[in-house]
């Protein structure tokens, strides 16, 4: 169920750790699912175009 902010940070984290070239240390997982939330307007993040979650993720990565 992805009806959570819980389940929501799970698919984030899921995301940004799938290809093994970054973990969740280097972005700001609240702040990315802060905003995807506020864009989305929901917990369910599949529905939201791939291009746009991955800028959010880009702007969040850490220095």
């Amino acid at each position: 169920m992805l009806n959570t902010c819980e389940s929501a940070t799970a698919y984030v984290i899921a995301e940004l750790e799938a290809k093994g070239t970054a973990t969740r240390e280097d972005f700001d997982v609240p702040a990315i699912v802060a905003t995807t939330y506020a864009i989305a307007e929901t917990w369910d993040f599949r529905a939201l175009d791939r291009g746009t979650f991955w800028n959010i993720a880009a702007s969040n990565l850490r220095a």
